[in-house]
């Protein structure tokens, strides 16, 4: 949900090469993951409909404060696993760059943002599973969770670059950064909302895309009843 809309040239070329360095360090530690722990075949179907559909919405831009938007990395997080999740979201960037939607110098950094809150999402998704929580509040509250998190190291990754050309004093940046990861914060909880009714609907007609089995299905598999 979080995404930096600045232009090419915004940030510091310092900056550029930091948070790229970063996104490469982090997608080639993924890859590495995914070589040597391989690939379920449904987790391929899910990682294609995921980025989909992430991309899709993704691209409906909502003109305000320079530019706000869905982009459903929550769901993905929570659908496609913390490794599948980080690709999509490189995914999703990339292909967002190639039609405009953010700078090429950002990508590196988006993908940092947008990663974060796949993987944030995916491990409170669990968490609050394994309290016990139901479905529709456990994705909901791990949604925004995650999405949250993404609008504030979108801001930190602003303010620490800094911004070319800006007349405004690092202090004055920062609470016009504020600003901004206020706004995400707030379509954070509707994301997280419309995360947690699609992961009920899922679960209630295709539970093992969730990695969710009910117990009278693990009771017919093991031979054990309680």
């Amino acid at each position: 949900m979080a995404h930096i809309h600045l232009g090419e040239g915004t940030f510091p070329l310092w900056a550029l090469l930091f948070w790229t360095l970063l996104g490469v360090g982090l997608i080639g530690a993924v890859v590495y993951r995914v070589r040597k722990g391989g690939i379920e075949t449904h987790q391929i179907a899910l990682a294609g409909i995921g980025a989909a559909a992430s991309f899709a919405i993704f691209q409906l831009n909502i003109p305000v404060w320079g530019g706000i938007h869905m982009n459903l990395t929550g769901l993905v997080g929570i659908l496609a696993g913390p490794l599948l999740g980080v690709l999509i979201t490189l995914v999703v960037n990339i292909f967002s760059t190639a039609v405009g939607h953010g700078a090429i110098g950002l990508l590196g950094a988006n993908t940092l943002v947008n990663a974060t809150e796949a993987i944030v999402a995916y491990y409170a998704f669990k968490t609050l599973l394994g309290m016990d929580w139901d479905i529709f509040p456990a994705s909901t509250s791990a949604a925004t969770l995650g999405l949250s998190v993404g609008a504030f190291l979108m801001g930190a990754i602003i303010v620490i670059s800094g911004v070319n050309g800006s007349a405004l004093p690092r202090g004055e940046l920062t609470i016009a950064v504020a600003g901004l990861v206020g706004l995400n914060l707030g379509v954070a909880v509707i994301e997280g909302i419309l995360t947690g009714f699609i992961i009920r609907f899922l679960v209630s007609v295709r539970p093992d895309l969730i990695g969710i089995v009910d117990r009278g299905t693990r009771e017919e598999t093991t031979g054990v009843t309680a």
